[in-house]
């Protein structure tokens, strides 16, 4: 249900966060040195800037400082989320694993002590939603249906709690319209699942309300335009208005790798191509030297970049060969990056009028595991209707 891949998309999760003091419009001058409040926030920055022991620190230290605050715990689910998301060995990802449900858990226990406490809480419910979400999203990816059914049940009460205790609290918008926009998205029992149990899909409203949260929000400010970039350059297919919010937040967070990998598929959509290819050619060198955080496992990615540049220069053949590699990678931290390759050798295959091999390639990643999102959507279009280039 929840796409971690796009690129962008993979990252926000780990980084959503509820304060449990300050309203949505309270500005942070004042934070104490060392504080809960102050805490959260340096860890939401380390994680965005892909600093993830660090932002544990930080958690930990907050946890510390509160440990009947459920937002500390929620936070340290979604960080695991991440970890889980992103590691590339499955004994690393069995450990993620059991770290999200042990804080989802804590943070859901703690939560419904306090909004016992303190039923107007707007914080706690938005909290527990995020555990909530943490445990849904690794059900999700091990197909665990059951699970899904039992924890969306209250995701949605929770939001709207939130909302009704905080009428300004714009963090909640994000939340709102992310599972809006992206419910529509989701097929088969997911689809079923998240329309029954969480809230009918609606791309228009759910992409005013990740508006509103990027331009209002508090603490997710960052995240809900991280989010923009995704929905502008995966679904909406509007390159120029994903840029906009890009280089900001490369700007800021330079140490994500994700958003030179968005940065560089931007410029290739938007035919600048000596700056994508400027672009990838920086993320070859660090992945080349292991400059931390790049990694050799990132290679697939790279080549995907470069698959997507021929491909819109109109060099299908080589961008052809580009994607061929990516394929012959079978491991499991790499579904996403094969689908969406997939993906474009069908398109590659529409475009020289070889339908049954197109088609071929559009079912191959339909069957990815583990790759749901818009690769899969571009898939199911392209098997009703052709690709063609836009204009031809």
């Amino acid at each position: 249900m929840l796409e971690k891949l796009s690129i962008i998309l993979s990252v926000f999760f780990c980084f959503l966060i509820s304060n449990p003091v300050f309203a949505s419009d309270t500005r942070v001058t004042e934070l104490r040195t060392g504080s809960f409040q102050t805490n959260l926030l340096q860890g939401i920055s380390k994680t965005f800037n892909m600093e993830n022991a660090a932002a544990d620190a930080c958690f930990k230290k907050a946890i510390d400082l509160e440990p009947d605050n459920p937002t500390g715990y929620a936070l340290e689910a979604m960080l695991h989320l991440f970890a889980y998301e992103m590691c590339y060995a499955l004994d690393q990802r069995q450990k993620e694993k059991e770290a999200i449900l042990y804080y989802s858990e804590e943070a859901l226990a703690r939560g419904e002590k306090r909004i016992a406490q303190h039923p107007k809480d707007s914080h706690a419910y938005l909290a527990m939603a995020l555990a909530k979400i943490a445990k849904v999203s690794w059900a999700i990816k091990e197909k665990k249906y059951l699970v899904i059914a039992h924890e969306t049940s209250n995701i949605w009460n929770y939001l709207e709690a939130a909302r009704s205790n905080d009428p300004n609290n714009y963090d909640v918008d994000f939340l709102m319209g992310w599972l809006h926009y992206h419910i529509d998205h989701f097929q088969g029992m997911t689809g079923l699942l998240s329309s029954w149990l969480i809230a009918e899909g609606n791309r228009q409203k759910g992409l005013q309300e990740i508006k509103t949260a990027a331009q209002k929000g508090y603490l997710l400010r960052d995240i809900a335009q991280s989010e923009m970039i995704s929905v502008y350059l995966n679904y909406e297919k509007q390159p120029s208005k994903a840029l906009l919010i890009l280089q900001d937040l490369k700007n800021k967070f330079p140490n994500n790798y994700n958003f030179y990998f968005a940065l560089g598929m931007t410029m290739a959509e938007l035919h600048r191509f000596a700056e994508a290819e400027a672009i990838a050619a920086q993320i070859e060198k660090n992945i080349t030297s292991q400059t931390p955080p790049f990694v050799p496992q990132l290679q697939p990615r790279y080549d995907q970049l470069m698959g997507r540049i021929h491909f819109q220069r109109g060099e299908y053949g080589r961008a052809e060969s580009f994607f061929q590699k990516v394929i012959q990678d079978k491991s499991f931290y790499n579904n996403r990056t094969r689908a969406r390759s997939l993906v474009y050798l069908g398109m590659i295959h529409d475009l020289r009028r070889e339908r049954k091999y197109a088609e071929d390639y559009y079912r191959l990643a339909l069957k990815t595991e583990g790759a749901e999102g818009s690769a899969q959507t571009d898939a199911r279009e392209y098997l009703k209707t052709p690709y063609r280039v836009t204009g031809k």
